[in-house]
This record gives C-alpha cells, structure tokens and sequence, in this order.
C-alpha cells in the first residue's frame, strides 16, 4: 500500500468517526422518539461556537468536557415545551409537526448563533500535543518505509520524503471510538441502558412497570443533543467556526441514516463509515470514470467521439461530493430501509409505529 493511499484511508477513519458521533445522538433520537431532530446540525454548530468560548477560559480539554453538557441540557430543556404539546395536538401528522418544529429550532439556533458571535469565522487554538504530528512516514529506499513517532527531522526525509499525520485526527478517532464504546456499554450492560432499549419498542409496558417515559425521551433527547454538541466542539477546532457548518455536514448526516439504517447504532457507525471513504478516497486517486471502465473486459474504448464524454471524462476528484448521494439513492433502491435497520421500533409516544 502506498503512503498516500495509507493516509487517505486513515483520515477517511477519522471523517466517518466524527460523522458518527453527530449520526448516533440523532439515531438515538430517531429510534426512542420517531423523531427526525431537523435540529441536530443547529446543536452541532452551537457545540462549535461553545467550544469556541469555553477554550480561553477553561482550556481545550475543559471545553470540549462542558460544551456538550451545556447543549445537551439545553436539548433536554426544549424537549418538553416544544415537542410534548406538538405532538398531543397533531395527532396523527405528530410526525409532520415534529419536523416543521425541529426544522424551526434548527433556523433559530444558526440565527442565534450569528447574533452572539457573528459571521466571521473564527479559529479555536489547538494545544501544542495536537498541533504536532501523530507520527511521520519515511520511505528512506525503495519498498521500505519507517514510521517515525511525532514529526520527523528534515534530515530524516531524505529524497524519499516524508508524510506527516495530524494528532487532531487521532484525537477524533479516540474520542468517537471512545464514545461507540460507552453507548455500546450504556445501552447493553446498564440498567438504564435496558429501560431505554425497553422504551423503544415497549413503551407502554415500561410505563406500567412505573418508569417516566416522557423523562427517559427528554434525558435520550438530550444526550443526542450532546453528542452533536461534542462533534462540533472538536471540528471546531479542527477546521474553522462558522455558521456555514451546519450546512456542510447537516446533508451528509441523513444520507448516513438512510445508508445504514434508521435507529440503529450498528447502521450509523457503517453509514459513516462509508460516506467518510466516498468523500475521502476518491481525492487519493487521479482517475477520470474512463479509466474505471477501461478495466472492465469487453469495455470498447472510450474517447472524445463517444456519447457523453464530458461525463466520462470527470475525475474521481471532481465526484468525490456526490459519491454519497449516489451511494444513498443504490441504497434506496435495493434495500429502502438501510443497510442495518433496526425493526420493531416503536415511533410514537404512545407506542404507535
């Protein structure tokens, strides 16, 4: 495998991980409360500007510990006195009031966000430990590579050169590799865990074994508002704060939940991953669509007198932001409810599909 290659496919990993800590609050959402939460990227970019904010006063670490706290006690704030009512008095278009409020708060939350911090974009400073590279790869002599912890001395490259990997990266993996680790534990091993596995297909019987249905939706509503809260406080720091961020991933994350499958943490982990590669691969590779179909036998030549040339001559590049839209559209096609749906879920306050 080539350097670049390698490295293509590492940030890949970190892309579809930090996709995946916005995709499993809104799984998790999605799942208890048939709530599609039009909401969560507006949650991710005030996580961002949190983080942001708290990082002169309580440091990296400290920020990225409270930003998410404060938003997800915001979520749980806003669970009731928006939802709640909407949802008793639409009836059976609950499903259609959910969405024109969520969409609502998502408005006002970006609107929000640019009254207190404008529209300027604005940088987070990373410590000196991220900043640094995680580790360098040397290819000092044909066929061997050395792998140098931290950055490497000039001199070390040689002719053969050198490519760096951030530790902001690695620090993305660990923290949503961390956190797939806890909801896995949370939900399988905790006795909280199984009562929120219980409300989602079981509600009514959780509610006649005496437990708050409506406390567990607005503490599970919360925690995704968190979790998207976490992911914005982090790539806030990685890429620039600015409104413009709910927009860019806010597409990206239901095209996750349609590939692996709604409610299910199993399917956004896997959706994320592969709308991470799809975005992150196709740069690695200097390919126009002719040269794919080149390799495929019996495939005639293809050149400037053939139909639709414009279209085959597109690099791989140039695709990379559609790959994943076309991937969701092959999903709908040959599996509409995802690659790992979860069934049985219950939608409804009430139990109702």
């Amino acid at each position: 495998m080539s350097d670049p290659l390698l490295i293509s496919l590492l940030n890949a990993l970190s892309v579809g991980l930090l996709l995946f800590m916005l995709a499993a609050g809104l799984s998790l959402i999605l799942g208890l409360m048939g709530v599609l939460n039009m909401a969560h990227a507006g949650f991710y970019l005030l996580g961002a500007y949190a983080g942001h904010a708290l990082t002169a006063p309580l440091g990296y670490v400290g920020a990225l510990m409270v930003a998410p706290v404060l938003v997800g006690l915001l979520g749980a704030a806003l669970h009731g006195p928006l939802l709640r009512p909407r949802r008793a008095a639409a009836g059976p278009r609950a499903h259609a009031a959910d969405l024109l409020v969520t969409w609502g708060l998502g408005l006002l939350l970006v609107e929000a966000v640019q009254l207190i911090w404008g529209r300027s974009p604005l940088a987070t400073p990373l410590p000196e430990l991220l900043q640094a590279p995680a580790f360098t790869l040397l290819r000092d002599a044909p066929g061997h590579r050395q792998i140098w912890a931290g950055a490497a001395p000039a001199a070390a490259c040689g002719a053969g050169g050198c490519i760096a990997f951030p530790a902001s990266r690695i620090l993305v993996m660990g923290v949503a590799l961390t956190l797939a680790a806890a909801l896995w534990l949370f939900l399988r091993h905790t006795r909280s865990g199984l009562i929120v596995q219980a409300a989602l297909t079981h509600p009514q019987m959780v509610a006649a074994l005496g437990h708050d249905v409506t406390a567990v939706q607005r503490r599970v509503f919360g925690l995704g508002c968190a979790m998207a809260a976490l992911a914005g406080a982090i790539s806030g720091s990685l890429f620039t704060v600015e409104p413009s961020l709910a927009t860019q991933l806010g597409p990206l994350l239901f095209v996750v939940l349609v590939i692996g499958g709604s409610g299910s943490l199993a399917g956004a982990l896997l959706g994320s991953l592969l709308v991470g590669a799809l975005q992150t691969l196709p740069l690695a590779f200097d390919l126009r669509l002719a040269d794919l179909l080149a390799w495929l036998p019996g495939m005639p030549p293809i050149g400037p007198q053939t139909p639709l040339w414009s279209v085959w001559r597109l690099g791989l590049p140039q695709l990379a932001g559609v790959m994943p839209y076309l991937m969701m559209i092959a999903v709908l096609v040959w599996r509409p409810h995802g690659l790992l749906a979860a069934t049985g879920l219950k939608t409804g306050e009430d139990g109702t599909r």
